[in-house]
């Protein structure tokens, strides 16, 4: 995504123009209880287990709901339950959620509906309310109360259809290579990455503003972390990095090469996976959309350029080829098929090779082929992640002009805004699911500029299903509808559209 420059964001939180509902200080705090659908008796066959959370802020709390059969297979679900204070649905998702009275009920979606003996689903919905806030005890699925028993349930009868995934650590980040369509860990653990982005690198260098937008300490990881975050995605600007002449000396070079270091050690150490990225790179560029009049890296651009991307990642793989724990994403967002002189089967020519095949450009350009072997020429055998095309949302092409990498540690990158033109399941099941069942499929950037999250909790229940890797756009305190922004303090607290990928990562999958 187009990243705003410090000083937009800025003017957007002079504004007050944050999504969050007022502003709200964040305590993560987490109510558990577990209610057992089935007939009174002690012994009786358990048919549904429902599990309730919440994250309440004081005057608002978001809710997730996790239902696992524990009976005969289902093909539709409904679940009610009741508050016994002043809570008020604001919105719902991953169900249909309504309100009457205190009575709560929330419908299967279309695609979610089906539950095999032992399979789970998870739905989540926003309340604002007054007073308490007491759990509710009173959960019953499709009519059959919970008795709100503490006997211990049966076992799922079918095991689960997704490979086990490793939790959240405070050790070590895993190092990471790629088995058929899956990462998986040093001992053969299948990890999916589901994280943030961390915006600041790419832009605020080459602005003369320092390494970063906001904090990058300690502090602001260890929030990341409460997240359940498991992935951040640090984007990063070729002129910063390479030390050229029109970066101020304080944050060109070795300076920048050192706070990105630091920050690499930081997540790892925190059990973070560091995804480092190329967003903004050299290159002329006034074409269609005529929005950075110079050959600087001081905006995105549509392909990477030749002269200096690949010596990038030279320099950037030989830092980092030894530690497996770092993945490389190599270009933010190729856009070569809006480039109006190109028809499509061109544009994915340029997309992979780059050179003569990218006409209408105004520079050189680097293709796919060319950045990866710039990895690989190192010796460098880290992961790395290939962004499709048009701004990252086509991977129509993926499969058949990927581009060819010795060591096998390849995965494709995908980008998905609700404004997209691939933006629904149809999209999804005829572009994405036959990229996911070859290669890893990481979802890089999701995000939405309603300031809710109806679009990205549909979009991560389909890829959980795909076992998919995502990360949302993006951990900095800007205005969500333009930004968007996941937070409204570096302490963590959720914007509206924030609070949906947060209870989807608390709650797992």
């Amino acid at each position: 995504m187009r990243s705003p420059s410090p000083r937009t964001a800025a003017a957007a939180a002079a504004t007050g123009a944050l999504c969050a509902a007022g502003s709200l200080a964040v305590a993560a705090a987490v109510a558990g209880t577990g209610a057992l659908l089935g007939a009174p008796a002690a012994h009786a066959a358990v048919a549904c287990q429902v599990d309730y959370s919440t994250n309440d802020w004081g005057t608002g709390f978001t809710a997730a709901v996790t239902i696992t059969n524990r009976g005969p297979a289902v093909t539709g679900w409904t679940l009610t339950y009741s508050y016994s204070g002043d809570q008020h649905l604001a919105n719902g998702w991953n169900g249909r959620w309504t309100q009457s009275g205190r009575t709560v009920t929330v419908a299967n979606e279309s695609w979610n509906g089906s539950l095999a003996t032992g399979a789970a689903v998870q739905a989540g919905a926003q309340f604002g309310y007054s007073g308490a806030n007491t759990a509710p005890t009173d959960f019953a699925l499709n009519g059959t109360p919970c008795n709100g028993g503490t006997e211990p349930t049966e076992p799922p009868t079918t095991p689960p259809t997704t490979p086990p995934t490793t939790p959240p650590s405070d050790g070590a980040a895993p190092e990471l290579k790629v088995s058929g369509n899956a990462f998986v860990d040093a001992s053969g653990n299948a990890v999916r990455l589901r994280g943030v982005n961390r915006s600041g690198g790419e832009f605020a260098c080459v602005q003369g503003n320092g390494f970063w937008d906001g904090p990058m300490d300690a502090a602001s990881v260890a929030a990341i972390g409460s997240w359940h975050a498991n992935a951040v995605r640090v984007p990063l600007n070729s002129d910063c990095w390479l030390g050229l002449g029109n970066v101020d000396p304080a944050y060109r070079g070795a300076a920048y090469q050192n706070a990105v270091k630091d920050y690499v050690a930081l997540l790892e150490e925190n059990g973070i996976t560091p995804i480092l990225e190329l967003h903004w790179s050299h290159g002329l560029w006034t074409g269609n959309d005529n929005h950075c009049a110079t050959a600087n890296a001081e905006c995105q651009k549509p392909m990477p350029d030749a002269e200096y991307a690949p010596e990038f990642w030279r320099q950037l793989a030989s830092a980092y080829k030894n530690d497996m724990a770092v993945v490389f994403d190599l270009f933010n967002e190729p856009y070569p098929n809006n480039l109006q002189v190109m028809d499509y089967a061109q544009s994915w020519k340029c997309w992979r090779d780059g050179g003569a095949d990218c006409t209408g450009l105004t520079y050189e350009a680097a293709g796919m082929q060319d950045l990866l072997d710039a990895v690989r020429s190192t010796g460098a055998e880290n992961v790395v992640m290939v962004a499709g095309s048009s701004y990252s949302n086509d991977l129509s092409q993926w499969l058949a002009q990927r581009p060819s990498d010795p060591t096998g540690n390849l995965a494709a990158a995908w980008h998905s805004y609700n404004f997209n033109y691939c933006k629904d399941a149809s999209c999804w099941d005829q572009q994405l699911a036959p990229v996911a069942a070859q290669v890893p499929l990481v979802a890089g950037e999701i995000g939405e500029n309603t300031c809710g999250h109806s679009y990205v909790d549909t979009l991560m229940a389909w890829l959980d299903a795909h076992a998919a890797s995502y990360l949302g756009w993006t951990w900095n305190t800007w205005d969500c509808s333009s930004g968007p922004s996941l937070i409204s303090s570096y302490d963590g607290t959720p914007t509206s559209y924030g609070a949906g990928l947060r209870a989807h990562l608390l709650a797992g999958s």
